[in-house]
């Protein structure tokens, strides 16, 4: 089926990111299947994730099916593109039938994209991840991609303000191996064997970002246990809390 909205949005993003003069460094797309279904999972630092999720799949000529919450879906802008471009809606009070949608997809050949964290990492750190994406590999017969990005909260992540300048930002990318969903293995088995797999693929991403914070007032971005002024975990969840 023609890609009609897909690959236009695709050719916008990367005008915008030439405008910006973003220096992207993505590794590790081979580990992408060039075709068949699998379920890439990354990690959540900023609402622009996605965009860079789909972009490490098109070196291996893919489009990716994100998992996103419902409300994107019914913003009269970003509603008519995401609708256009095959992502999937999640009602989190009824998750069932995202997971069907998603199932679907899977089984007809498509990536789908999921972040298991389910919300944006105000710390910039993992959070615990959910087994809904390890539970759609096992029950489609896919395997599962880890990935980690760092540097897109520097762009636009909750709690802070948009940064769409022409920055120079850099943006690291990397994909690891496929891990594959064993059917006579727990979900939550594979759910923690993924997250490993992502948080060696995130301190890669961090160890290899070309830049370090400017000064005091520019150490928000970095998580505390890396020097940093962002919340740590706990932080966070006491905050959520009140």
């Amino acid at each position: 089926m023609a890609e009609l909205v897909y690959r236009p949005v695709v050719g916008f993003a990367r005008t915008l990111f030439k405008a910006w003069d973003l220096k992207i460094d993505c590794q590790g797309s081979e580990n992408i299947p060039r075709s068949g279904g699998a379920v890439l999972v990354s990690n959540h630092i900023s609402y622009l994730d996605f965009v860079f999720n789909g972009l490490a799949a098109l070196p291996q000529k893919r489009l990716v099916r994100f998992m996103a919450k419902e409300s994107v879906f019914r913003h009269r802008i970003s509603g008519p593109l995401m609708r256009g471009m095959k992502h999937i809606p999640v009602d989190r009070e009824q998750g069932d039938a995202a997971y069907e949608h998603a199932l679907r997809s899977l089984r007809s050949g498509e990536i789908v994209g999921v972040f298991p964290e389910a919300t944006i990492s105000q710390s910039f750190t993992l959070k615990s991840f959910k087994s809904g994406a390890a539970r759609l590999a096992q029950e489609a017969g896919v395997p599962l991609i880890p990935m980690a990005v760092w540097g897109t909260q520097r762009l636009w992540t909750k709690g802070r303000p948009r940064n769409f300048k022409r920055s120079h930002t850099p943006i690291t990318i990397r994909v690891g191996e496929a891990i594959e969903a064993s059917k006579d293995k727990y979900a939550g088995a594979i759910t923690r064997q993924v997250r490993e797999r992502v948080q060696e693929l995130l301190e890669a991403a961090q160890r290899a970002y070309p830049v370090h914070p400017k000064g005091p007032d520019d150490t928000w971005w970095m998580p505390a246990h890396l020097g940093g002024t962002a919340p740590t975990p706990e932080q966070v969840r006491e905050a959520e809390a009140r």
